[in-house]
């Protein structure tokens, strides 16, 4: 009996020790597993700071077809835009961006924000100037139909200018002050240009002066009125912009409408247009826009021309889209009429 108790105490005493030797071991194992995930957050997170810091890279590629009927007609395919995109931030409060058009190859957008306060915020370098609603906030990618109005490419785009040296399409180079109130009901832009267009210096000493202030009272609306003062040129030639435009842009509802005026030296002209459009079956939207602009005002029934625009547009994925136009072009001045068939195609990535 006695050994049989002093075996028994032995076995007891051996099994505690390896049940010990068995938790030591799991409990060594467990630290070695929780360093190893403790290094692998290391390096994710060094990994992630450093994804962060790399820019985004996107862009998009449009080809359309034109055909345009009457006297100096055309048909023909055409490369219109490619353009490459670098966006990133630098800090939470600093961002840039740098935008390529690589079908004439050039730098369209270049600039840093900084973003202290919701209400004060500061953009240099080269973008779109802050003028009209159409011009700013839809970009080719976003807009309805395929072409923007004759107002906005005559006095935003600054068509008119014959000393712009490069194709400016409503951008500059400078400086502007920015920001919103009130949930950003109000939203205001402030600012300082040279007024000779893109990827190029100032050719003279005068600076472009622009002011955009927009106001939101119910979700979907805006409501804007923009100026722009200029002297452009060597010969530092008055250039002046007024817009005041209204946008409605929620669920499957679009309408935006905008009147520009514009006196470049002893030149006046001026040009409405509105446009409305509803979406269907998510992928598809129809869109009519009606548009009117007057050359010259000294003789406005001669230099005023009449747009009526009907579109379609079809997105069936996020990263294309097919765009319809049949433009019908009339010339009050008794030039006659033009009926023009457009297509483009858009990959965005």
């Amino acid at each position: 009996m006695k050994k049989f108790l002093l075996i028994a105490m032995l076995f007891g005493v051996m099994s505690a020790k390896a049940q010990t030797t068995i938790e030591q071991e799991q409990a060594a194992q467990i630290a070695q597993l929780q360093e190893e995930v403790a290094d692998l957050k290391k390096r994710g997170t060094a990994w992630d700071k450093i994804t962060k810091a790399l820019p985004k890279i996107s862009g998009y590629a449009q080809i359309r077809y034109d055909y345009k009927d009457g006297d100096g007609g055309s048909s023909t395919f055409q490369l219109r835009r490619v353009r490459l995109t670098f966006d990133g931030n630098i800090s939470p409060k600093l961002d840039y961006k740098l935008q390529l058009e690589l079908t004439s190859p050039k730098i369209v957008d270049a600039y840093f924000s900084y973003k202290p306060l919701a209400g004060l915020k500061m953009r240099v370098g080269q973008y779109k100037v802050p003028f009209s609603i159409e011009n700013t906030d839809y970009g080719p990618t976003k807009l309805e139909l395929i072409d923007y109005p004759l107002a906005i490419s005559y006095l935003v785009g600054n068509s008119d200018a014959a000393d712009k040296k490069d194709g400016a399409n409503g951008r500059d180079i400078g400086i502007k002050l920015y920001g919103d109130f009130f949930n950003k009901v109000l939203s205001y832009d402030l600012g300082l240009f040279n007024g000779a267009g893109i990827n190029c210096k100032d050719n003279n000493k005068s600076k472009d002066v622009v002011a955009r202030l927009m106001v939101r009272p119910v979700d979907g609306l805006v409501i804007s009125g923009s100026f722009l003062w200029s002297e452009g040129g060597k010969d530092y030639i008055t250039r002046n912009r007024w817009a005041a435009g209204v946008c409605y842009d929620k669920g499957a509802w679009m309408a935006r409408s905008e009147w520009i005026g514009g006196k470049t030296g002893s030149v006046k002209s001026d040009g409405m247009y509105a446009t409305a459009g509803y979406r269907f079956c998510k992928d598809f939207m129809v869109i009519a826009r009606y548009e009117q602009f007057c050359f010259n005002d000294d003789n406005r029934k001669a230099m005023t021309q009449e747009n009526y625009t009907a579109g379609l547009a079809w997105q069936p994925v996020k990263h294309f889209k097919l765009q319809l136009n049949y433009v019908y072009e009339d010339y009050i001045q008794g030039k006659g009429h033009n009926n023009m068939m457009q297509i483009q195609a858009a990959a965005m990535f």
